[in-house]
């Protein structure tokens, strides 16, 4: 398949305005025209659909940006009101003329009433579900009106608060009365320990107007049924909707590069829905893998319903051929949780996904283009969606799919308990059965699990004692849980998606104890909450580690976009109230900051220094996960992205902007790399790989001190390194390197080297980075422009930067002043070796004199008071 053509193709479907699918089938985006007003007062001002109401306040002046400064609080009564969407148009007698004509929306947030012409049509409970509706008797010729009525959540669940006359334990609420556990609404609305409270409304996906003659297909499910080196046999299992009764062709295509297989079968419909199941073979099939494994291969299938020879509806789809299966079971060392893929386990590198904004119809196709860019140039194969945000856009899930990123999703629950009365499990219900069914299609979904955290809080968050529960309300919400969770769910799953693994919650194990560490997913927070120093990570490995991570600041172009000098202080009021996290926070990132590094200098040297301090702690974690291989086969850290800009744990800041974060984890990720920890004062080298052949290597081990002189030097060759493996391939004594040298004057680096090309580096250092008598480098640079080639056929006019320090440099970090969330470089953050070059490569349209009148260099000692 030409995954060009497809992006184009998703692309162009997210922003057409009106598109023709097929002869009988016209889709109308209602995109123009719309108004908002608050209902109290009637006034009626230009609205943007898709979008919220903040939104719209925003861009006509009527509120400040709660994104900047301590803005947030002085939008809180936008989610007390009640407010209104409508829009005016004109249907001509030949559109009437339709069999049907009915609204779909793609989303509506949240507690919604739907007039057409003054008449109620439809009503909506759920942010998640999509709601369609004919509305054909209601239409006239000329002037026709659509309005949409949203009742303030907070006022809508008041009522059964007060009903229920129990507090949910819903600690991430940010409000007085926790609400958010009555609202299928994204979570993270309501506050969360990195992201502000905007609890928003209005019609935050697409609204289609479509029309329709004879029948319509409503879904098809290309669901696999036996796949082999031979052949694959699928069942096309086809939904369609018909207006009467009628006989029909339904003509299945199968494509991919020059193969080309079509089948054509007479189906006969009843009026109103029909399930149509056909067979679908597939010769010697090209599988999916996920990215590292080979090729993520999607053959492009068709489902065409036709009367005779004329189309009057079509489907089409990206399908991928593969196995998926979740392996969580008991063992000799516990009980194991690995991913295998098409028969071959797979570690998974990756991270945890929270939503891009906290105004979901801001993030445009070209944030999630750049965000799965950003994944696949950071070597992740697998990439959690939160359950505390939303069920993602579709376009999500393509580019994950034609990426080759594996795709874990939760449902949207999280860190609390929540009601089990039969009108919310109802309402669950639905929600669960809509999105099974539209993201089952896609290759890269790999599992479903229940909810966030929600389990192991149970047990180990003290909430009885905590709420002041009585036994019998405890017992109550438990057996709530275990109805949503145990029941409710797997069923819904079970039903839409048979044959998917599914787990009520993550983690399956808490991290207190050691023997939590041999069962299932792991969420250790032992580092940051438990306040434990990074060497932690080196001795509290799980079998698949879900959740880790450590906070830093964005750099200070984000930090300018909301704050100004007067708040350059952790502790200011601007500073703290975009700190979600504040028992904590800032005041542990400084302490972790003086364990290992001198004081900084100034804020801005803080924030550089908090940035280094995260992705040294967070590389110490993921290489002792890849180390542990096969014991341990997945770390997905906490988290990758930012829904507004902020300290938090993201290593992509909200903008887009790569932390030293998102760099290491670049370099922790690759598929082969060479890395090392001291224990018991001896160095120990591993050479790991997630490659799929085996391959001879030469290892080079080099100490010197900081000026460059040569202290020990080991060199190994024909050193094996088989496929999909992490293997130990050299022991020393450090006292054999340092030859009684002060540990804090001598760094010991380790190549790894296969076909004369050095594949990865690591250095080691022996003492803190507070220890280390620094010298200030003297930086060279040399600035070019040179075609860099970006596969598949992508030419970019890129910038070509070579740095050269005189004397040992540590965390170099490259900045253009003034520079946009798209000018990038390659490398950064990186320790540069005396005398040493090293080649980055920058994207920027600037020209040279330009670049290099905005180029600043950083490194560690920089940052020291003296």
């Amino acid at each position: 398949m030409r995954w060009g053509r497809w992006l184009v193709s998703i692309f162009f479907l997210t922003c057409v305005t009106k598109s023709i699918y097929a002869a009988g089938t016209v889709t109308d985006t209602l995109v123009s025209g719309w108004e908002f007003s608050r209902v109290d007062e009637g006034v009626w001002r230009p609205a943007t659909v898709p979008g919220t109401v903040h939104t719209d306040l925003l861009a006509l002046q009527m509120i400040p940006d709660p994104f900047v400064g301590s803005n947030e609080k002085a939008v809180q009564w936008v989610d007390k009101k009640d407010w209104q969407y409508r829009k005016k148009w004109k249907l001509s007698a030949a559109e009437l003329q339709y069999d049907v004509l009915e609204l779909d929306f793609k989303g509506l947030d949240t507690y919604a009433s739907v007039y057409v012409n003054g008449q109620l049509v439809l009503q909506s409970a759920n942010m998640f579900v999509e709601q369609v509706v004919n509305i054909k008797r209601w239409l006239r010729e000329g002037d026709n009106e659509l309005r949409v009525l949203f009742e303030s959540p907070v006022k809508h669940d008041m009522p059964q608060f007060l009903k229920d006359q129990v507090i949910y334990p819903a600690g991430n609420d940010a409000s007085d009365i926790p609400l958010s556990i009555y609202a299928r609404k994204a979570p993270y609305h309501y506050g969360w320990d990195w992201g502000p409270r905007l609890v928003t409304s209005g019609i935050w996906r697409p609204v289609l107007l479509k029309k329709w003659n004879k029948a319509v297909i409503r879904d098809v499910w290309w669901q696999q049924q036996q796949l082999s080196t031979a052949s694959a046999t699928l069942n096309a299992v086809t939904t369609i909707e018909a207006v009467a009764p009628g006989t029909y062709n339904l003509k299945l295509t199968t494509q991919l590069g020059s193969y080309s297989k079509v089948t054509t079968t007479k189906v006969t419909l009843k009026q109103g829905r029909n399930t149509v199941q056909a067979p679908v073979q597939v010769r010697q099939p090209q599988l999916w893998w996920p990215a590292g494994q080979g090729n993520p291969t999607c053959y492009v299938m068709t489902a065409e319903l036709l009367d005779n020879t004329v189309s009057f509806d079509k489907d089409e789809q990206m399908v991928g051929l593969r196995t998926i299966e979740v392996v969580n079971q008991p063992d000799s060392l516990g009980e194991s949780f690995y991913v295998k893929v098409n028969g071959r386990p797979v570690f998974m590198k990756g991270a945890n996904y929270i939503p891009q904004d906290n105004f979901l119809p801001r993030v445009s196709a070209s944030k999630y283009k750049q965000l799965f860019d950003d994944m696949r140039n950071s070597h992740f194969n697998m990439v959690r969606v939160w359950g505390g945000g939303i069920y993602e856009d579709d376009l999500f899930y393509s580019l994950a799919d034609v990426n080759g990123i594996l795709v874990w999703q939760d449902f949207m629950f999280a860190c609390t308990l929540y009601p089990s009365d039969t009108a919310f499990l109802n309402n669950v219900k639905a929600e669960a059965a809509d999105n099974i069914r539209r993201l089952r299609k896609h290759p890269s979904l790999a599992l479903w699990c229940g909810n966030n955290e929600v389990a192991v809080a149970i047990k180990n968050w003290g909430w009885q004692s905590g709420y002041a529960y009585t036994d019998a309300q405890w017992a109550s919400l438990q057996q709530g849980y275990d109805q949503l969770f145990k029941t409710v769910l797997p069923a819904v799953v079970k039903e839409n998606d048979p044959g998917r693994f599914y787990f009520h919650s993550s983690p399956i194990s808490n991290w207190g104890k050691k023997e939590d560490f041999t069962k299932g997913d792991n969420h250790y927070w032992g580092v940051w909450h438990g306040m434990e120093w990074f060497e932690a990570f080196n001795t509290h490995i799980p079998r698949f580690m879900s959740e880790y991570g450590f906070q830093s600041f964005p750099e200070m172009a984000t930090i300018d976009s909301f704050a100004t000098k007067a708040d350059y202080d952790i502790y200011s009021n601007v500073m703290q109230s975009h700190q979600k996290s504040p028992a904590k926070g800032n005041t542990a990132i400084r302490t972790y900051m003086l364990h290992y590094y001198q004081a900084p200098k100034d804020f801005p040297s803080f924030v550089y220094l908090s940035q280094v301090l995260q992705a040294e702690g967070m590389k110490v974690a993921i290489e002792a996960h890849r180390r542990a291989m096969p014991y341990c086969m997945g770390t997905l850290y906490w988290q990758l992205n930012d829904c507004w800009p902020g300290p938090s744990w993201s290593g992509r800041d909200y903008y887009g902007r790569w932390k030293a974060l998102q760099y290491y984890v670049k370099e922790a990720f690759n598929p082969l790399l060479i890395s090392g920890v001291v224990e018991n004062n001896q160095l120990k080298v591993w050479a790991v790989s997630d490659e799929t052949r085996n391959h001879k290597a030469a290892v080079e081990l080099v100490a010197m001190d900081l000026a460059g002189n040569p202290v020990w030097k080991q060199t190994l060759s024909g050193v094996d390194v088989p496929a999909n493996t992490s293997k130990q391939i050299f022991t020393v004594d450090t006292a054999a390197i340092l030859k009684g040298r002060n540990p804090a004057e001598v760094i010991c680096y380790a190549q790894l080297r296969i076909d004369d090309k050095i594949v990865s580096r690591n250095i080691f250092y022996f003492a803190p980075a507070k220890d280390m008598q620094l010298e200030k480098p003297a930086f060279t640079t040399t600035v070019e422009h040179k075609l860099f080639v970006d596969p598949p056929s992508l030419y970019r006019d890129r910038v070509l930067l070579t740095i050269r320090a005189d004397r040992f440099a540590r965390n170099v970090y490259l900045q253009l002043n003034n520079a946009t969330p798209g000018e990038q470089f390659d490398q950064n953050y990186f320790d540069l070796l005396p005398g040493e070059s090293r080649t980055v490569w920058l994207r920027s349209t600037r020209d040279i004199e330009k670049i290099k009148a905005a180029l600043t260099i950083t490194s560690l000692v920089d940052t020291y008071k003296n």
